[in-house]
């Protein structure tokens, strides 16, 4: 069995300041993926015992970033998804191990009146065909800030969002198009009818006090472990940032 974590830490270094650490020893997981670390390599000061890390940082200091975390050695690992444009905002990184590939995404965001979404629509496009690449070779593990709540379920408030970043047409259609080509979103396999699951929380109106949520972080895996997914669940109660973490146990 490996267990994994997906948390957006909106920020590690401020993350590290509200308790990171003992939430990381917590997890006790196989492999911590996060996402918007908003740091240079060497920035923050946390070497965790037994795992070995694997950072992607964005040109722009304080900006966007991932990293991960992992006790698994893996056969390669790189940054990126083979694509130039894609290459300088620190957004992904790629493990291969023997028998899957986990990729840690941070989704670029559409932003206020969607002022990015053709850029979006271009990286959904290219990471499809990456990760259908990937998939050709053997089973792959995404996690991540996908940035889009895919069905109204996904979050507290569909109708006034209608069309907002991360609640566009645009994005939950490319969702859509991800998910037919070959992948399942572990949450939704397990948990198909579960409402106020949330993993994202405006930092206004006492969002995350009221539950008012965007469920926008996800595990999806290659359609053929779906069977072996055994817990896929959000950790709401875990506090540090914005978003809460994301977990997954497959059977592997």
């Amino acid at each position: 069995m490996k267990r994994f974590i997906s948390w957006n830490v909106n920020g590690l270094r401020a993350c590290l300041k509200k308790g990171f650490a003992d939430a990381f020893a917590a997890f006790d997981a196989d492999a911590v993926c996060l996402q918007e670390t908003k740091m240079q390599p060497g920035q923050a000061d946390f070497d965790p015992e037994g795992y070995t890390e694997y950072i992607n940082s964005a040109e722009k200091k304080g900006y966007s970033g991932t990293l991960i975390y992992t006790r698994l050695q893996p056969l390669n690992a790189w940054n990126g998804i083979g694509v130039e444009a894609h290459s300088h905002e620190g957004r992904a990184i790629t493990l291969e191990f023997d028998n899957f590939y986990l990729v840690n995404l941070y989704v670029p965001n559409a932003q206020n009146e969607l002022a990015r979404i053709d850029y979006r629509m271009e990286w959904e496009d290219d990471l499809r065909a990456y990760l259908l690449d990937l998939d050709a070779k053997k089973p792959v593990i995404v996690c991540g800030d996908l940035n889009v709540a895919h069905q109204e379920i996904d979050l507290k408030n569909p109708g006034p969002n209608r069309g907002a970043a991360g609640f566009s047409d645009q994005e939950r259609g490319k969702m859509t198009e991800l998910l037919a080509a070959g992948f399942t979103d572990s949450f939704r396999y397990l948990h198909p009818d579960v409402t106020g699951a949330y993993s994202w929380w405006s930092m206004r109106f006492r969002a995350r006090e009221r539950n008012a949520g965007w469920r926008i972080d996800y595990f999806l895996v290659s359609n053929r472990i779906a069977d072996k997914i055994r817990v896929a669940d959000i950790l709401p109660d875990v506090m540090g940032s914005d978003h809460c973490p994301v977990r997954l146990e497959i059977d592997l």
